[in-house]
């Protein structure tokens, strides 16, 4: 854990799907390094709880990130309570349905795209006049390595609603850009959260205590030999919504231990081991 440094004073951040996970442990970074923060969720326990941890420069609005009433008046607490808005985590999300084409329901294919897709519309949607007025603000909208190659998700929903995030983004970018408003999307790996767990059914409750076990299971699954944590993800969106990363726009950041990067160095020579046997066995 890297030690505070106060990289986000003076700066407002709301913060959705933070009462677990990667939102969770942003926000504590977020305070951390001095920003004062909104953070959205739909459990209001614990996102009370998570608040009443966090301080007097945390709050929390029980928030469903679908519906556009909700997402304009969670960003205008943001401005009523700390007289500005300079960052929007749009990180909010949820598995999508499993399986093929041919399987698919509409009701839940639109569900999906309105949990991932409809909800970061709306948040840059409501942070853009405020951001706008500025004449400054960090938008940043989580993707996933599934939105930028095929193969990497369970759900081909999830996937295609990923790839419209980065996407969306990048357009967005060139527009906001223009008023000083910089958008960019993250675009994690593996990451050990509950996320996994509730994409294979099991309860919320059950979900967030397969963290540990993804991390043994996922340890060697890309060249850096452990897990994606959400520290990683949560570190990446501190450097894109703070003055370091001014220059930076319309850019999808990928945060996979390098696992999209080709193919692992060690399967490779173990390919080239098993060609020279081959070839020895039939000359």
């Amino acid at each position: 854990m890297l030690a505070a440094m106060g990289r986000l004073n003076g700066k407002v951040a709301v913060i959705t799907g933070a009462t677990s996970g990667i939102g969770l442990r942003t926000a504590e970074v977020f305070i951390a390094e001095g920003a004062r923060v909104v953070i959205a969720g739909r459990r209001a326990p614990e996102g009370e709880a998570l608040a009443g941890r966090l301080g007097p420069n945390c709050i929390f609005l029980k928030t469903d990130v679908t519906v556009e009433d909700q997402m304009r008046a969670l960003l205008a607490l943001a401005v009523e309570r700390f007289g500005r808005l300079d960052c929007l985590f749009n990180n909010a999300g949820a598995p999508a349905q499993t399986g093929g084409i041919e399987g698919l329901q509409v009701e839940r294919f639109d569900e999906a795209m309105a949990t991932l897709v409809r909800s970061v519309m709306l948040g840059m949607k409501h942070a853009a006049p405020y951001m706008k007025r500025q004449g400054s603000g960090s938008i940043i909208n989580n993707g996933s390595i599934a939105g930028r190659l095929a193969g990497y998700s369970s759900s081909v929903v999830y996937s295609a609603a990923k790839a419209a995030v980065i996407h969306l983004t990048r357009c967005v970018a060139m527009e906001l850009g223009e008023s000083g408003v910089r958008v960019n999307s993250v675009s994690p790996g593996l990451i050990a959260t509950g996320i996994f767990g509730k994409a294979l059914g099991l309860s919320v409750e059950a979900a967030e205590k397969t963290p540990q076990v993804m991390r043994d299971l996922y340890s060697k699954a890309q060249p850096i030999p452990r897990s994606g944590l959400p520290e990683d993800v949560a570190q990446a969106a501190l450097f894109l919504a703070s003055d370091e990363s001014g220059f930076i726009s319309g850019h999808d950041l990928v945060i996979d231990g390098a696992m999209t990067g080709g193919r692992n160095w060690s399967q490779q020579q173990q390919g080239y081991v098993a060609l020279r046997k081959a070839f020895d066995q039939s000359l």
